[in-house]
């Protein structure tokens, strides 16, 4: 289960190295919101692993899937993530068994500080799927130490990391534009690429009108907080004190 991030990339060479090239694939479901730099980094891991990239694209943008279903991803519910990476990942699954016969192990990139999502995944490829498929995360279960993987790339591997690491950002889905990030991730976002944030908060707003919800991606006291009202906060009180506010931000289900 193929990302832009470190631990992914840690993960994937260990799978390789203890089952070899021929029995690891490199899967990767594009929502098409990616930053540039992350899949720089990937395709320099794969080569570093001799391996290619398998790409899976449903061709929709997550703004795209919420329309579909007059729905706005938010940090509760992100029909976005099952759609565009969960419902590919089940449909590659069964093509793997029934085209090819081979009987899939998913790796996940998955430390022990988020034992949470491991006991969701393992849970949630149990009953899936129409048969159960197996899931595996080695920096839990393999390694006793905590692995310093972003030194190992660096430094070992000497693969650059990617700049969202560099920036400040918790995880780098979608380019920053997730809407799983909590408070913290949008004022992250809101410092680093204004632009970015300004985008986001039109294609919420357009949303709103569009369907005449009052909807939002974050949400405060139970309801809707827009980014338009988040951002007017932003700008009176200042970035710093929502910078260094714990944060509920949630990867998506299937990454890392």
């Amino acid at each position: 289960m193929y990302s832009g991030g470190a631990s992914s990339a840690y993960v994937a060479n260990h799978m390789v190295q203890t089952y070899g090239r021929e029995n690891s694939i490199l899967f990767f479901t594009n929502t098409l919101w990616e930053h540039e730099d992350n899949y720089r980094f990937m395709h320099e891991v794969a080569d570093y692993l001799g391996l290619e990239i398998t790409y899976r694209t449903d061709g929709r943008t997550p703004e795209q899937v919420f329309y579909d279903y007059r729905f706005m991803g938010n940090s509760r519910l992100a029909k976005c993530s099952e759609e565009l990476k969960v419902r590919q990942t089940i449909i590659f699954l069964e093509e793997l068994r029934d085209e090819h016969g081979l009987e899939p192990i998913l790796y996940f990139g998955i430390g022990r500080h988020e034992q949470h999502r491991a006991e969701n995944l393992k849970e949630f490829y149990s009953h899936v799927p129409l048969e159960p498929v197996e899931t595996r995360f080695p920096l839990i279960s393999t390694f006793r130490e905590e692995i310093d993987a972003k030194r190992i790339i660096e430094e070992n591997w000497g693969i650059r990391l990617p700049v969202m690491y560099e920036l400040g950002f918790s995880h780098a889905n979608c380019g920053g534009r997730c809407v799983r990030g909590g408070f913290q991730h949008y004022a992250q976002l809101y410092r680093t690429w204004p632009e970015v944030y300004r985008e986001q908060e039109e294609m919420e707003e357009e949303f709103r009108r569009h369907f005449d919800k009052d909807v939002s991606i974050l949400k405060r006291n139970g309801g809707p907080y827009t980014l338009r009202e988040y951002r007017e906060t932003l700008e009176r009180d200042g970035l710093e004190s929502y910078l260094s506010k714990e944060g509920d931000t949630v990867p998506c289900v299937c990454t890392i």
